[in-house]
C-alpha cells in the first residue's frame, strides 16, 4: 500500500501516554504493517532494526504488546483495523484489475448507432433561430505582447464588466491600432492607463503628431507586426514638393 487513512484525533487520544521513542516506534510499525500488507513477525530485534530503532528494542516490544494482538499459531503480531484497511484496499485493487481486463471503465454516455434518414425535400430550411449557439472562445496572450501587460488589461476589462474578448473583437482591436499607427502592446498599455476596454484610432488621432505616427509604423514593421500597405513605403517616398507656377506669358525679347 502507498496510502492508508490516518485518524489524527484517535491516534492522539490513544497514544498521549507514550514516550517519544514509543510514539516513534508505533508510527513506524504502522508504516511497516501497511507497506508489506501483512502482520509483523514475532522477531522484535529484527523488526526494530527494520524500522531503524535497533537501540530501542524495549520501546518496540512495549508498543507491540499494548497495541497489537499476538497470534500464537502463526507467531506474529496483528492489528484488527490494519487488517480491515488492507483487505478493503486489496479488494478495490482486484476490481480495478478486472475492469482493466474488460477494456477499462465503461463510458457514461455510450455511443449508439442511429439510422440516418435522407432529408425531406418538403421540409422547411433551418433558419438562424434553429442553429445552436456557439460559445465564444477567449483570446490568449499573443507572443509579441508581454504577459504582465496583457494580464493588466484583462483586469481592467473585468473591472469594467466587459464580455469575453473574442477573435472578432481582437481583430478589430488590431485593425484600430494599425489605423492609428500604434504598436499593439503600446495600444494595450494605453488602454490600461485610460481604463479602456477597447481601442479606437479616433480616440488618439488628434493627440499624435505625424512624426510619432511614422515612428510607430516603423516599430510595427520592424517587429513584423504589420506590412506596408503600398509598394513604396512612406520613408522611401520623395519629400520634394513641386509647386505649380502660374502660367506667365514669357517676356518678348526686345
Amino acid at each position: 500500500m502507498h496510502y492508508y487513512p490516518f485518524h489524527v484525533s484517535d491516534y492522539i487520544h490513544d497514544t498521549a501516554h507514550l514516550s517519544n521513542e514509543e510514539d516513534l516506534a508505533f508510527r513506524r510499525l504502522l508504516d511497516l504493517y501497511y507497506t508489506q500488507e501483512k502482520p509483523i513477525p514475532n522477531k522484535t530485534q529484527e523488526v526494530a532494526r527494520r524500522i531503524r530503532m535497533a537501540k530501542h528494542i524495549d520501546a518496540v516490544q512495549t508498543v507491540l504488546e499494548e497495541f497489537f494482538d499476538f497470534d500464537t499459531t502463526q507467531d506474529y503480531w496483528y492489528h484488527k483495523r490494519c487488517d480491515e484497511t488492507i483487505a478493503a484496499y486489496q479488494a478495490k485493487a482486484e476490481r480495478n484489475r478486472q475492469v482493466g481486463k474488460l477494456g477499462g471503465r465503461p463510458k457514461s454516455n455510450p455511443q449508439q448507432t442511429q439510422t440516418v434518414s435522407k432529408p425531406n425535400p418538403n421540409q422547411e430550411p433551418i433558419t438562424n433561430n434553429h442553429k445552436p449557439n456557439k460559445k465564444a472562445t477567449s483570446v490568449a496572450c499573443p507572443e509579441f505582447v508581454e504577459q504582465q501587460v496583457w494580464d493588466d488589461w484583462m483586469t481592467v476589462r473585468k473591472g469594467k464588466g466587459a464580455k469575453t474578448l473574442t477573435e472578432t473583437g481582437w481583430k478589430k482591436f488590431i485593425n484600430q491600432a494599425e489605423k492609428a499607427g500604434w504598436p499593439i502592446e503600446q495600444a494595450i498599455s494605453h488602454c490600461c492607463l485610460k481604463n479602456w476596454v477597447s481601442f479606437e484610432a479616433a480616440w488618439v488621432a488628434e493627440k499624435q503628431t505625424e512624426s510619432q505616427r511614422r515612428q510607430n509604423v516603423m516599430s510595427q514593421l520592424t517587429r513584423g507586426l504589420s506590412t506596408p500597405k503600398s509598394a513604396q513605403p512612406f520613408w522611401s517616398q520623395s519629400t520634394t514638393v513641386i509647386e505649380e507656377i502660374p502660367n506667365v506669358e514669357p517676356k518678348r525679347l526686345l
